[in-house]
């Protein structure tokens, strides 16, 4: 008798759907990412929470406060993943953002193909760029530039191009998805 194969990780993943982050304000957020960065509007959802019978619901399936209230977004950013961003009012809030050094820490990478433009019209725009781009030139991700800026309200964020590829895709047997190649 020959044992069953183990399938390895969720049955049916496809890939990532979306990302979703809390911000302190949902119209400047969704405007942020709309008119700086180039995302499209797709759809805003109802508040949720609020009422005595949201309590159980917001405790239970989102772990968050039985008070606590929210309204979202979702925002699709051309070919890649989606943003839900959520503005949530909650008793146990917690106000501080999270250092990319703290656990929880985050930030979101956009690939460009002109990194140096691409600075240029976040500067444009009065955003905050952390240093000045950066290229890899040494191990798997040589050929890679980076640089990081924040949001309005402190998100960081990131920039990154690699128009001929990083060094790690010669001999790799699995490479990392990329927004201008399709898919394998």
């Amino acid at each position: 008798m020959v044992a069953p194969t183990a399938v390895r990780g969720i049955p049916g993943l496809a890939g990532l759907d979306h990302v979703g982050l809390t911000v302190p304000d949902l119209d400047a957020a969704v405007a942020f990412f709309v008119e700086v960065i180039g995302a499209d509007f797709v759809y805003a959802g109802d508040a949720i929470g609020g009422r005595p019978e949201d309590e159980a619901f917001m405790a239970e399936a989102l772990d968050v406060h039985p008070k606590a209230t929210c309204r979202y977004s979702f925002l699709r950013c051309r070919n890649g993943l989606n943003l839900e961003l959520f503005e949530y009012s909650a008793p146990d809030q917690v106000r501080a953002r999270p250092r990319n050094s703290d656990w929880g820490g985050h930030h979101i990478a956009l690939y460009v193909d002109d990194i140096h433009a691409a600075v240029a019209h976040l500067k444009a725009h009065g955003v905050r760029i952390l240093g000045e781009p950066m290229t890899i030139t040494t191990g798997n991700s040589a050929g890679a530039s980076w640089v990081y800026f924040l949001a309005p309200w402190g998100l960081q964020m990131e920039l990154c191009s690699a128009p001929r590829g990083k060094a790690y895709e010669a001999d790799a047997p699995v490479r990392l998805w990329h927004p201008k190649r399709p898919a394998e």
